[in-house]
């Protein structure tokens, strides 16, 4: 766990005041930032330059500003305007509209995408419209003006506005001072925004790993308060968000936090119940490594599957149940592939994973006790299987984090190096012994004597 967290958590009850509306924001000019257009996608500068000659408003903002300030490459570049979308739609050919709960407008230049959205205005706090009993934000749709938008957002660090008029960056809400401190800071009251919008605790965490910020006081505490309030988050959102948490290259930092901040329970439920009772670091180092090995793969530009990591996470919990299902006298596999259906079943209440990745999760695990079966042909079928490799590194995966597989995958490690000699070699050693004769059926007694 960071040095950090161990201090954080015995503050949790003494926290700081919150960011509070200042009518004067403070603007940055060109010669005192680091934001350059040449770091800015050209078609995201296209789309800004276009708006203003239009006679509207418009803002590179969000995360785009944030990783600039910070001399990192953005992942993608946001537009915040008063233009409305159907206004948006009118200046892009190339432009469509999306979004119920939130509408925006997606201006598509090949495979790069530049989300365009209309600056918003908080809901009347004491209006149903827009909202759910609980005060979760249903409908996002009221539109402001800029001011109006920045303290509508998130983060204060993601509430700075690059402005191509004049390339000043404008700061309504002191994102630049809690950029530079590397602090996190929700704006506005930390309880009554988490539940606005439950995901933004997710959000929190997310970013505290990705930059390597601390959350602070006040919006860490309303954190532990509230976490279950994602018990209110539809499954499907859930899936989306969990990507982001752990495909973005900083899984194994945000699985910490997570914890840290008791939500990965609101998330795996089935999964923080093993870690609980972990035994000799199980299941915990199974997740770490799997992690581990999800961001080197990103690091590396190679690719990545959600069933993999999704294998990894419930893998307890399915073979713990398959371990019950063959003392009731159920064959290896058909226990492991029942235990599957009910671990993807009770975990999909949660979070819902497509089909298409559960599926793939659920031949990870079945292809475990297949590759225990190592004599005559089975493992050459093996070979030519779709799921082989992954589940190959399943099994590794498994070995590295102290099951008792480790003699299992050094044999399949070298049946994948041998040549065909080797391998029938190999699989002539697991041979069954003595196996009985099929004898042919003879005719019944009754009728050789009848015919005798």
């Amino acid at each position: 766990m960071f040095s950090w967290l161990k201090r954080s958590i015995q503050k949790l009850t003494v926290p700081t005041a919150t960011v509070t509306e200042d009518p004067q924001p403070v603007v940055i000019p060109r010669s005192g930032h680091i934001i350059s257009r040449s770091n800015i996608s050209e078609n995201a500068l296209k789309v800004l330059y276009r708006l203003r000659k239009a006679g509207y408003q418009s803002f590179l903002v969000g995360g785009g500003v944030r990783d600039l300030l910070l001399g990192r490459e953005p992942k993608d570049f946001d537009i915040a305007t008063d233009a409305h979308p159907e206004e948006v739609k009118d200046l892009f050919r190339n432009c469509r509209l999306i979004g119920r709960r939130f509408r925006l407008a997606h201006v598509h230049f090949g495979r790069e995408i530049i989300e365009v959205a209309t600056f918003r205005t908080s809901h009347d706090g004491s209006a149903k419209e827009g909202r759910s009993e609980g005060g979760m934000i249903v409908r996002d749709n009221v539109y402001g003006s800029v001011e109006d938008d920045a303290w509508r957002r998130d983060f204060t660090i993601n509430a700075l506005y690059y402005d191509i008029a004049d390339f000043s960056v404008v700061d309504y809400t002191g994102g630049m001072a809690d950029l530079r401190a590397g602090r996190l800071r929700i704006i506005g009251d930390p309880m009554e925004r988490y539940r606005e919008d439950p995901v933004r605790m997710l959000r929190a965490v997310r970013f505290a790993a990705k930059l390597g910020f601390r959350i602070d006081e006040a919006s860490e505490a309303a954190i532990i308060a509230l976490g279950a309030a994602l018990r209110d988050v539809p499954p499907a959102r859930l899936f989306d968000e969990v990507l982001k948490l752990f495909m973005s290259g900083y899984g194994v930092e945000t699985y910490e936090l997570l914890r840290h901040y008791r939500l990965f329970g609101e998330l795996f439920p089935d999964t923080e119940g093993a870690l609980a009772h972990e035994q000799e670091y199980f299941p915990h180092t199974l997740i770490a490594r799997a992690l581990t090995n999800t961001d080197e793969r990103i690091a590396a530009g190679r690719p990545v599957t959600p069933a993999f990591l999704f294998a990894a996470l419930l893998w307890d919990t399915a073979s713990e149940r398959a371990a019950h299902l063959r003392e009731e006298g159920r064959s290896p596999i058909e226990a492991i592939q029942m235990a599957g259906d009910a671990a993807v079943a009770h975990q999909v209440e949660r979070v819902a994973f497509p089909k298409r990745f559960s599926l793939q999760s659920r031949e990870i695990w079945a292809m475990q006790e297949r590759l225990t079966k190592r004599g005559g042909g089975a493992p050459f079928r093996l070979l030519g299987h779709p799921r082989f490799r992954a589940a190959y590194d399943f099994l590794l995966l498994r070995a590295q984090s102290g099951e008792d597989v480790e003699e299992l995958a050094d044999w399949w490690t070298r049946f994948q190096e041998a040549d065909e000699e080797e391998r029938g070699e190999m699989t002539r050693a697991f041979r069954t012994k003595g196996k009985r004769r099929r004898r042919r059926r003879g005719k019944p007694k009754q009728t050789q004597q009848q015919q005798s």
